[in-house]
């Protein structure tokens, strides 16, 4: 393995194709990541969604002129080309696609989150993963941001009773409910409580929306979100013996700086942070609380 890896993104309709390559590229960064040099971006774009066709071009045309990063014309470009993929696209709903056509190429991929916006998808990527031996990884950089691994730190001798969530929970036509925003609160009350949700109960009133998972060990966990943002994201945790309450921006270092440093560990030993049952499991939260919501009652996963 080399030791500095030639990178390539998918999809430059997102600002994380620039903070990303940031993090890598410039070597005097504060948070510099090492092990990797973004090479080559496919800028990709959903001509459906407003908010990737009005930033593709912009992004990739920054990504070439400040970092002299390579635009590709098609995805198979970057697989050949690189030695792992972040494959960024702001749309979920092109991810199974997108990654249909990278995994022949065998490199490790990094999907960022949503892993896909339904379950059948998700588990369709999975499946694919596993059967060609792929590493493949997906998470929201708030699972790792410092304030919030600081404090469940706090937590290795104490075990958690629940964790109550809450932040801006935007909602987007295209990406399918609870999947454009709701997937940061969600990665966040995973990381705090760990697999194992039975039930998930979601309703909505004004612009507040609230989703309530109910763990088969009898813990519960709840997100609370509003549609019109206002406030940052910040939890609540609840132990045995003690309750403590994180601001998530509080800490300095940038949370995909975090996340990044984990999915450079995976591109280097093809062993993912995040499990896939675990991503899957997380994907199936989201589309239950949607279900839910729709319902008016509570969803088993």
């Amino acid at each position: 393995m080399p030791e500095r890896l030639r990178i390539g993104i998918v999809g430059t309709d997102t600002s994380h194709s620039i903070a990303f390559t940031e993090l890598l590229n410039d070597r005097s960064h504060r948070y510099h990541v090492k092990g990797g040099e973004v090479v080559m971006a496919y800028p990709g774009g959903s001509p459906d969604f407003e908010l990737s066709m009005s930033r593709v071009a912009g992004f990739a045309e920054r990504l070439n002129r400040q970092f002299n990063v390579k635009l590709a014309s098609h995805p198979e470009q970057v697989a050949a080309e690189c030695d792992a993929v972040l494959l960024l696209s702001a749309d979920g709903r092109v991810h199974r696609e997108q990654f249909e056509t990278l995994v022949p190429y065998g490199k490790p991929i990094f999907i960022d989150k949503p892993l896909a916006c339904d379950y059948k998808e998700a588990a369709a990527i999975a499946r694919l993963a596993e059967s060609t031996g792929v590493p493949v990884m997906s998470a929201s950089a708030l699972r790792y941001a410092e304030a919030l691994t600081k404090q469940l730190s706090l937590y290795e001798d104490d075990p958690v009773l629940g964790m109550d969530g809450y932040g801006p929970m935007y909602m987007e036509p295209t990406q399918n409910g609870y999947f454009w925003y709701g997937i940061h609160l969600a990665e966040m009350l995973y990381a705090v409580m760990g697999g194992g949700c039975a039930s998930v109960e979601a309703s909505a009133s004004g612009d507040q929306e609230t989703i309530v998972g109910r763990w088969s060990n009898g813990t519960v966990g709840t997100v609370r979100g509003s549609r019109s943002g206002g406030y940052p994201f910040a939890a609540a945790i609840h132990g045995e013996r003690r309750s403590s309450f994180v601001q998530i921006a509080d800490e300095e270092k940038p949370f995909y700086a975090s996340l990044l440093e984990r999915v450079m560990k995976m591109f280097e030993t093809g062993v993912p942070d995040v499990g896939m049952d675990l991503t899957l499991e997380i994907i199936r939260f989201i589309e239950a609380a949607n279900e839910s919501k729709a319902s008016s009652k509570p969803v088993n996963l």
